[in-house]
C-alpha cells in the first residue's frame, strides 16, 4: 500500500484508478482527533526546548511558534482502495487547512465514479461554456458614449451630521 507524500500525488493515482475501474473503487476517508499519550508530550518538549535554544543561539530572531504538547492531534486519512486489483492508495494529512482543500477534491473524484461528464476547470474558457456572463455596456445611439446610470438613493456621499438635540 503506497503512502503518499503530497496530496497532488495521490489525487493523480487516485483519478486514474478511478478511470480504469469506477464502478468497483472505493474512496474512504477517516478523521481522528487523538490526545497525546505521555511519552508523546515529553518528546514534543524536548524538541520545542532543543529547537528554540539551536534558533536562539543561531539567529536574534523568536523560534516559530510550535503546538502545545497538551493539545490533542487531529489527522486526516484519505484511502482509495480497489478489490479487483488489490490496490491501495492512501495520503494522511495533519493540516487543517489542506482538508477543506481534499474534501473539495473528493466531489471531483465522485464524478467519475457516477458516470458524469469532467466539469472544465480551466479559467481561460468561454463564459458561454462556464455559465457566466459579462454585463454590457449601453451606449447612447446619436452619441456611441456609453449611458450613465441613474443613481438610486444617493450613495457614496458624505452623510449630513444632526445636531444635539
Amino acid at each position: 500500500m503506497p503512502y503518499f507524500k503530497t496530496n497532488t500525488e495521490w489525487y493523480e493515482q487516485s483519478l486514474l484508478l478511478l478511470k480504469a475501474r469506477p464502478t468497483t473503487t472505493r474512496i474512504t476517508s477517516k478523521y481522528s482527533v487523538l490526545k497525546p499519550t505521555p511519552s508523546k508530550v515529553l518528546k514534543r518538549q524536548k524538541y520545542a526546548s532543543k529547537h528554540a535554544a539551536k534558533s536562539a543561539s543561531s539567529t536574534g530572531s523568536p523560534a516559530p511558534q510550535s503546538q502545545n504538547p497538551d493539545e490533542p492531534t487531529a489527522t486526516f486519512i484519505l484511502k482509495t482502495y480497489d478489490p479487483v486489483s488489490g490496490t491501495c492508495l492512501q495520503y494522511e494529512t495533519t493540516k487543517g487547512a489542506e482538508v477543506g482543500r481534499l474534501i473539495g477534491s473528493l466531489g471531483r473524484l465522485g464524478r467519475h465514479m457516477a458516470a458524469l461528464p469532467e466539469v472544465a476547470e480551466d479559467l481561460s474558457a468561454p463564459a458561454d461554456i462556464a455559465g457566466i456572463s459579462t454585463p454590457t455596456v449601453e451606449k447612447d445611439v446619436k452619441t456611441g458614449a456609453p449611458v450613465a446610470e441613474q443613481k438610486a438613493g444617493g450613495g457614496g456621499g458624505k452623510k449630513k451630521k444632526k445636531g444635539k438635540k
